[in-house]
């Protein structure tokens, strides 16, 4: 029987360092996007502050695993073999979870998730033991959990993300009606007066939240700081104002910058002190409670865990390990990666291509807001209404490029203050809250405050948030009933669940660590089309030669694996094809999404260059289409289990796709290497293709006429080659385009791709 929980002590072990990696991914967003969103500093800077934040806040996390011993429910009313079940559920569970939002892209709460699991399997087994007891009853079920913390924490959760979202605006409005988006044309004391604020709200945070529970912390040093916060604030404020004046005069430094990386520093800080229990809490009291059961010389099943009610004092080795595979992750991990991106493009100042699809609720708020606005503005004065508008006047953006930051140093430095006072206030007074919660909640409500969500994006970036907090409620439910079920099985399962459910977790993250791979790796090998940047004709032609063989390139391959699949009957080809076709769709559609940012960097005697570009992202988006169709009828008829294409139908697709492969093959060599008079040679060809279509056409209305029994057979055939027929004609409509304007003897002209938006754009 020992031996079962040495093993259980070994799995959680393992699922522990996993749970690292996952937490770590999600919440990373806590602390890296307003530095990584302002591009404050270089990235590989940002990574290094953040990662001496995490590995000096792991090591003070020491007083906070008491969450997972006793926060949530009475360990004196459960043997050691049900505290052992209660774990091993929460912990199966919560890796599980984490993986899927992290797969997903999208932010969730660590804290919230290991709360609700530990809830979700405490309840399990004691329902389990109430069923078991005559003498019990369901009411009886306060006895085991401690209702009273479940219920703070989730109104907790509920104000949070109102408070957050509420303060970050109003202290976003203050911050920029004073300095403008024109901050660094401002008087020094502006800045300096910001940075002592900010940095005094940061440093009392750090002191606060971070490092009070260390063990290198005096006693005696820490009640000084508990005891005299009024002080310490004021002392800090003088100090660091002045401080930051002399910093800005003498050594004339972005001040900004250093609220930012100070501001990552103790946001890093925080969430490894605070969420370090959420991975590792549960397994160290697991090992715990493992110590004091092996000690007594009790079976599991009678001795009762009133141990787990004492204070511990974990190990600072435990914590050092913990903080280096945190480092690690994040460093490596790309699904952290991507929910930095989530919480980023929501921020966004400038149009983006809008991840989320506007909803019923995101419109009816939309429209609220305007309707409050409107009548705000009723009751303002004039005077002050222009003045403000004047003060959220965007400097112009000579050059739009991808790689802008997605908002000032302004926002980003608001966003950290105002995170860290928040979370400052929240611990001085013992209320249960969420580093996820609160830091994403600002930063959404900075956006709305800095009118990052105008006319054009309200609706997405409103959508977007939406289903974040919807994400937030679906993990405590989800994290309740998964967590109470894999308690259940565990419980009456014993040994076989166990293996069976940590082969099925192993299985589940192998999976989703395959499929994430598999798809970033295809990002990058696929030739995503760029947008043009260009001022001339001949610059465009020379620019979007890379997405003319780009498009050529995958609508040969996507064209030649519908008539394959068509041929083989093959399902999950065609599938496959139909996603490869709506992503590149999609991508057109990006670019002709940004036709207004070409416009407007073109020089004024190369408005011709518009006409030129209009036309070729028209007869790209013809070639789309045309391909679309196709998959799309080759897929149906498949799906469908329609009588299969006759012999002769088949060879004579692959004739046609032979001879479409070659066209497609020299007209990429062509546009890759920019000789652009080859493309006379293809178009000399035109007049071939288009006969080998009709003979086609010709030879099927023989068939149907005398042979063909297949409405269905006879309808798909005639869609693929009219459909083909549309494709070469969009083909060599933009053919044409390029060997009519293309001159060898100009120089193409580019714009130069500077900005005035920011001082600090990283190099």
């Amino acid at each position: 029987m020992e031996n079962l929980y040495v093993y259980m002590l070994a799995a959680l072990a393992f699922l522990a360092v996993a749970d690292l990696v996952v937490g770590v991914s999600n919440d990373a967003v806590n602390f890296l996007n307003s530095a990584i969103g302002s591009k404050a500093v270089s990235f590989k800077t940002i990574m290094i502050v953040a990662s001496i934040g995490v590995a000096v806040g792991a090591l003070t996390s020491s007083g906070m695993m008491e969450v997972a011993r006793k926060g949530i429910f009475n360990p004196g009313e459960f043997m050691f073999d049900e505290i052992m079940v209660i774990f091993m559920a929460v912990m199966l569970t919560d890796i599980l979870l984490l993986d899927f939002f992290n797969t997903l892209g999208m932010p969730t709460s660590t804290t919230v998730s290991i709360v609700f699991e530990l809830l979700g399997a405490s309840v399990a087994v004691a329902l389990i033991k109430i069923y078991a007891d005559s003498s019990q009853s369901i009411t009886d079920l306060s006895i085991y959990i401690n209702n009273s913390k479940a219920i703070e924490i989730i109104l907790g959760i509920l104000l949070s993300v109102v408070v957050a979202f509420s303060i970050g605006a109003i202290i976003q409005y203050a911050s920029r009606l004073l300095l403008s988006f024109k901050f660094q044309e401002k008087p020094s004391w502006y800045g300096a007066l910001f940075s002592g604020v900010a940095n005094t709200s940061i440093l009392y945070f750090i002191l606060i939240k971070g490092v009070k529970n260390a063990s290198f912390m005096s006693a005696d040093l820490t009640t000084l700081i508990a005891s005299n916060p009024i002080a310490l604030i004021g002392i800090s404020f003088v100090i660091l104002t002045l401080l930051s004046y002399a910093v800005i005069h003498f050594f004339k430094t972005n001040i900004y910058t250093v609220i930012i990386v100070i501001g990552t520093f103790a946001l890093a800080v925080a969430f490894a002190g605070n969420d370090l229990v959420n991975f590792i809490g549960v397994p160290i009291a697991a090992y715990n409670s493992y110590e004091a059961w092996s000690g007594s010389g009790s079976l599991p099943t009678e001795y009762v865990m009133t141990a787990l009610s004492e204070p511990v004092q974990t190990q600072p080795i435990l914590l050092l390990i913990a903080g280096l595979i945190m480092v690690l992750t994040l460093w490596f991990s790309s699904k952290a990666k991507a929910v930095v991106k989530t919480s980023v493009d929501l921020s966004r100042q400038d149009d983006i291509k809008e991840r989320f699809e506007p909803n019923f609720l995101s419109r009816s708020i939309v429209r609220g807001t305007i309707v409050l606005s409107d009548s705000l503005n009723t009751v303002l004065p004039k005077s002050f209404i222009n003045w403000s508008d004047k003060q959220f006047i965007k400097p112009k953006i000579v050059a739009k490029s991808h790689d802008m930051p997605a908002f000032d140093l302004v926002r980003a430095a608001v966003n950290l203050m105002v995170a860290s006072v928040l979370i400052s206030i929240a611990t001085s007074m013992k209320l249960p809250l969420s580093t996820t919660y609160v830091t994403f909640m600002v930063a959404m409500g900075t956006s709305l405050a800095d009118r990052a969500w105008g006319s054009e994006s309200a609706v997405y970036r409103v959508a977007g948030v939406l289903n974040v907090i919807g994400g937030w409620f679906f993990t405590a439910f989800s994290a309740f009933v998964a967590a109470a079920i894999m308690a259940y099985i565990l419980y009456h399962g014993q040994g076989y669940a166990l293996v069976g459910l940590l082969v099925l977790a192993v299985l589940l993250l192998l999976r989703s660590f395959l499929a994430h791979r598999k798809s970033t790796k295809l990002m990058k090998e696929e030739d995503q089309l760029e947008k043009a940047e260009s001022s001339s004709t001949q610059g465009v032609i020379h620019e979007s030669a890379s997405n003319i063989a780009s498009v050529i390139k995958r609508g040969n391959k996507i064209y030649t694996s519908a008539i394959n699949g068509l041929a083989v009957q093959d399902l999950k080809k065609l599938k496959r094809n139909k996603k490869q076709i709506d992503k590149l769709s999609s991508e057109i559609d990006d670019l002709r999404d940004n036709i207004f940012y070409f416009i407007k960097n073109l020089e004024e005697p190369s408005l011709s260059a518009s006409n030129f570009y209009i036309n070729i992202l028209g007869y790209l988006q013809d070639m789309a289409q045309s391909l679309e169709y196709i998959s799309k009828v080759s897929h149906k008829h498949v799906n469908n289990n329609h009588k299969k294409l006759k012999f002769s139908q088949i060879k004579e697709l692959k004739d046609l796709d032979t001879r479409m492969e070659t066209l497609f093959s020299t007209t990429q060599v062509a546009f890759e290497s920019r000789s652009f008079e080859q493309i006379g040679a293809v178009l000399t060809e035109k007049t071939g293709v288009y006969t080998l279509v009709r003979d086609k056409i010709q030879k099927q209305v023989e068939r149907t006429r005398n042979e063909e029994s297949s409405p269905k057979n006879t309808t798909l055939y005639f869609s693929l080659l009219l459909e083909t027929k549309d494709l070469l004609t969009a083909m060599m409509n933009l053919l044409e385009e390029y060997y009519n304007s293309h001159d060898s003897s100009v120089e193409p002209a580019t714009i130069h791709t500077e900005s005035t938006t920011t001082e600090t754009e990283e190099e």
